[in-house]
């Protein structure tokens, strides 16, 4: 039974606000085993939140996890006044065999009234037992309303057009270099940190049908918990004093060709440094 993490680590935070990049494979440890693992919010030459320094986390994460095949898209990447390199994005570590990874930029309109960054959605086509299956690692804009809608229509628009791919491939052989056709499978699963609530109209345009037949995406959570509210992924463990009510921002969506095979989903509500925590999807 494949079995999907993601959290975002920001930046391997630390309680006391340092970087520590070894608690993230501890913190999984006491969670769960995982063939894919999506994390949020890796970075590079950023100082931690307490000022030390935060190191490489690419190459640190992928050296803590032999075994897997590691993937990264950076979204944001600027020149430190040191000279040196300041990157921050995703990364996805696969148990299975990665045939294809897209990396996507995500819409980035000019809303001057608000901070922001740039974001990215890293796309993987996986060789399971099962068969293909296409896992998009999301990391959608905190700040800006306007932003993070058009990133969501973006992400429709991946759907579709990796539905389209799946049914009417491309020519190509497999000696045809970087032309060889590469399957882009229909089954898919959106997972990550959407900076979105889950009665927002953002999660209800991602979740709306298209008109085209490409098949819709469905919450997780509500497959396995109808009816249930979503449990908090943010502010769980918060212990500032003016922290407010626990959220939802991290979801798992499903392609609903796979929605039968969602199985379990959980939230790891063990203390880490970051806001957030850790969601489970287990299928069949």
């Amino acid at each position: 039974m494949p079995k999907l993490i993601t959290w975002n680590i920001q930046s391997a935070r630390t309680p006391e606000g340092g970087a520590d990049v070894g608690q993230v494979p501890a913190a999984l440890d006491r969670f769960s085993d995982f063939d894919i693992l999506c994390l949020q919010e890796v970075a590079s030459g950023f100082p931690a939140r307490d000022g030390s320094p935060g190191g490489d986390q690419f190459a640190e994460l992928t050296a803590r996890f032999p075994g897997y095949t590691p993937m990264a898209c950076v979204a944001v990447d600027t020149l430190a006044p040191d000279g040196s390199r300041q990157r921050l994005g995703s990364m996805v570590f696969s148990r299975y065999p990665v045939l294809q990874v897209l990396r996507h930029s995500l819409p980035w309109p000019s809303d001057p009234g608000v901070m922001s960054m740039p974001r990215c959605a890293l796309e993987l086509t996986l060789q399971t037992p099962r068969g293909l299956l296409r896992v998009l690692s999301c990391h959608l804009e905190y700040f800006s309303p306007l932003q993070r809608m058009a990133q969501v229509a973006q992400l429709r628009t991946l759907q579709r057009e990796a539905v389209l791919h799946a049914l009417h491939p491309r020519p190509g052989k497999g000696d045809a270099g970087a032309f060889a056709a590469t399957a882009r499978p229909v089954p898919a699963v959106f997972a990550g940190d959407f900076n979105m609530l889950p009665d927002s109209s953002e999660h209800a345009l991602l979740l709306a049908p298209f008109t085209d037949g490409t098949p819709a995406l469905r919450d997780a959570w509500h497959l396995v918990h109808p009816g249930r509210a979503h449990a908090p992924t943010v502010g769980l463990r918060d212990s500032n004093p003016g922290a407010g009510t626990p959220f939802t921002f991290d979801f798992a969506f499903v392609s609903s060709d796979l929605a039968p095979r969602v199985r379990r989903m959980a939230v790891d509500e063990a203390r880490t440094g970051s806001d957030h925590q850790g969601l489970l999807l287990e299928f069949d």
